[in-house]
């Protein structure tokens, strides 16, 4: 198909906007839609059938989402409907590629207005096109869900076989109490400058990328080669158990708060940042860096690092020492070894996933900008 065949519409010639309501307060199970992406559930709904949720202000304004079932849209989002002959996933993507916090008014506060998204000017292809487009897209998306709802799934078995060995009431007879420092090394990270960093290079794990049981590879650093060649001592190996040394205060959301362990899945060249660092296992018969993982990880050991850590500045810090100091509860060396053999498998289930999302992902935002300008010929 020809890309003279697209038309320059506006986008109230697509789409029907409108305002969300107050957001109801009860409690339920249909999904209540705000500028952030689904903010809770309720037993109340204002739309149904296909809707494309559009963040209305804040920090938050511009992002878009499509659902497809009855749903509550909030005040600080806009919905819209598709009009005419035309397909609302296309539509959603489009509005994806087009990045509506541009058209956003004010400076402190971004806001978009009915006004502002209708004077929008998109490039729309015929129906045809559109169908093709979509089913492209959005298989790759669904492709991602199923493997984050299996990755969840697999967490769950997870945290299951690990609360069979390490019960909430951990005072058991039998089980013995070890310092952390008879178990593990704490490797520190490279103290890289701030203008080492530059756009493309090779990449540098910091604090942000250290989430509670799992390490995120998006939104990486990087250094030249020169840099990296200096510090090949810091060099990450698969498996590696991570763990933040600073982070928010407690009064922050444990989301972001220091003591976040999670173990990195890669093999290549990475290299760790200063106030992250490793914790190497001594024995991996004795303690398992899964089993270590997943402890370090329990709102126990959260709340206790965020207690004892101190502050400096706007941040809270935790030391190699405390760590060593740290005691925990050993389970006898055959549970131990049995949990890992177990926990080693699902981790490489999740990690397979983990990396088939991100080169679906990659895919997906190297298509869609292609399709929207018709550079691809489907």
């Amino acid at each position: 198909m020809s890309f003279n065949e697209w038309k320059l519409k506006r986008f109230d010639d697509v789409l029907d906007l409108k305002n969300g309501k107050s957001r109801p307060k009860e409690e339920g199970i249909i999904p209540v839609y705000g500028g952030n992406g689904i903010l809770g559930y309720t037993n109340q709904f204002n739309v149904e059938g296909e809707t494309i949720v559009i963040g209305r202000v804040g920090a938050y304004c511009g992002a878009t989402y499509y659902e497809n079932n009855p749903c509550f849209i909030s005040d600080n989002a806009l919905y819209a409907k598709v009009k005419d002959d035309n397909n609302a996933i296309f539509l959603y993507y489009l509005l994806l590629h087009t990045n509506l916090n541009q058209h956003a008014g004010g400076s402190s506060h971004p806001l978009l207005t009915q006004g502002r998204l209708n004077d929008i000017e998109l490039l729309i292809p015929p129906i045809e096109h559109q169908n093709k487009i979509a089913s492209i897209l959005y298989s790759l998306d669904k492709k991602i869900s199923q493997n984050e709802a299996i990755n969840l799934t697999l967490n769950e078995v997870l945290q299951t076989l690990f609360s069979e060995i390490y019960p909430s009431n951990i005072e058991i007879d039998g089980l013995k109490k070890e310092k952390l420092g008879n178990l593990i090394e704490v490797k520190n990270g490279y103290a890289f400058k701030g203008s080492d960093f530059i756009d493309e290079g090779i990449p540098v794990l910091k604090i942000k990328n250290v989430k509670a049981g799992k390490v995120i590879l998006n939104n990486l650093s990087y250094v030249s080669r020169e840099i990296a060649d200096k510090a090949q001592r810091f060099r990450i190996k698969q498996n590696d158990l991570l763990i933040t040394m600073s982070g928010n205060r407690i009064d922050g959301t444990p989301e972001t708060w220091v003591g976040k362990v999670g173990i990195f899945h890669r093999d290549g060249e990475y290299l760790l940042n200063q106030r992250v660092s490793i914790l190497n296992i001594l024995d991996e018969e004795i303690m398992s860096r899964y089993f270590l993982c997943q402890l370090l990880s329990t709102e126990e050991f959260q709340y206790y690092f965020i207690s004892n850590a101190t502050s400096s500045g706007g941040q809270a810090n935790i030391s190699p020492d405390l760590i060593y100091n740290t005691e925990i509860v050993v389970p006898p060396k055959e549970v131990m070894q049995k949990f890992h053999h177990l926990a080693e498998d699902i981790y490489s289930k999740i990690f397979a996933n983990e990396l088939e999302i991100e080169t679906l992902a990659n895919l997906r935002d190297t298509l869609l900008p292609k399709l929207m300008k018709g550079e691809i010929n489907i």
